[in-house]
């Protein structure tokens, strides 16, 4: 049994809606853009807590991608080669940024677009979202993945997946905001344990000011999301962008009147699901009964 195919919550990997190869790549150059930005910030004499306000992140991000453990955001590039005076180089280096280890080839449009997103809504029927997955939960999807995975593959998977997870915390200013299926939570995935530390990881998350978790009950008479899973994000200018996936395939979306018609389904489903206060409330409850 697989677990979905879109390279982000799941341990699998699906074409993007255009036949390309379905397969992560092993090898990439984050580690050499990584190195060039350190070498010039040195060379600036700047410590990074001292260069991470100048380009506008934090000290955790530049040490990510100064170790060659994180995409850098869209704009990262530019600032930092104009504030480090890099002639050019840190901009030439960010063009060979087209492999990220333990992501699908065909999510790297979704997961550069995620970097510098203003609004992030997800509902899921499946699994628990990446963003929200713990280490333990994580590691059972990928060790139950079939075909089976190798040792290596589940660790760059974990890596890249946990990395990810640093945007709810890196960006303050984006809104997430997640409708989970209670069933997900009833499912025991990995054990009690599992699911216990995944509840207390929930909760603590419910909790920044910038994510929303919502669960839809088990029974509702009515229901907007019978249609599957989806992703929607807005981008700085304003523009949206979806996500749908089926077993094999993922669908990056576009068109303007698809936008408009998940849009409408995702609001409705926020009213259909608990409340925030209610969430929280039921989900303290499940984790009181184990």
């Amino acid at each position: 049994m697989t677990h979905g195919t879109d390279g982000i919550d799941s341990p699998t990997y699906g074409t993007f809606g255009n036949g390309r190869s379905p397969e992560p790549e092993p090898h990439y150059s984050l580690k050499m853009f990584g190195e060039v930005v350190k070498t010039f910030r040195k060379r600036a004499r700047l410590t990074q807590e001292q260069f991470a306000p100048l380009v506008g992140y934090s000290p955790e991000t530049v040490a990510s991608i100064e170790q060659g453990r994180r995409l850098p955001p869209p704009d990262f590039a530019e600032r930092a080669d104009s504030i480090l005076d890099a002639f050019g180089v840190i901009l030439a280096a960010a063009k060979h940024l087209t492999r990220r280890k333990g992501l699908a080839s065909w999510f790297r449009q979704w997961a550069e677009l995620e970097l510098s997103a203003l609004s992030l809504y997800t509902y899921e029927c499946r699994l628990i979202p990446g963003l929200l997955q713990t280490a333990a939960y994580a590691r059972t999807l990928f060790a139950d993945q079939l075909p089976p995975l190798s040792d290596e593959q589940i660790e760059a998977q974990l890596t890249a997946r946990l990395e990810r997870q640093q945007l709810l915390r890196e960006r303050p200013n984006t809104s997430f905001g997640f409708i989970l299926e209670e069933h997900l939570l009833l499912r025991d995935l990995g054990g009690e344990e599992v699911t216990r530390e995944l509840l207390d990881h929930i909760l603590d998350l419910s909790e920044l000011r910038n994510v929303d978790i919502q669960i839809m009950p088990l029974v509702r008479h009515h229901h907007a999301g019978l249609h599957g899973p989806m992703r929607l994000l807005e981008t700085p200018d304003h523009q949206w962008f979806g996500y749908l996936e089926g077993q094999e395939h993922g669908q990056f979306v576009s068109e303007p009147k698809v936008i408009s018609a998940l849009q409408m389904r995702c609001a409705s489903m926020r009213s259909q699901a608990l409340s925030l206060d209610d969430s929280k409330s039921l989900m303290r409850r499940m984790r009181g009964a184990r």
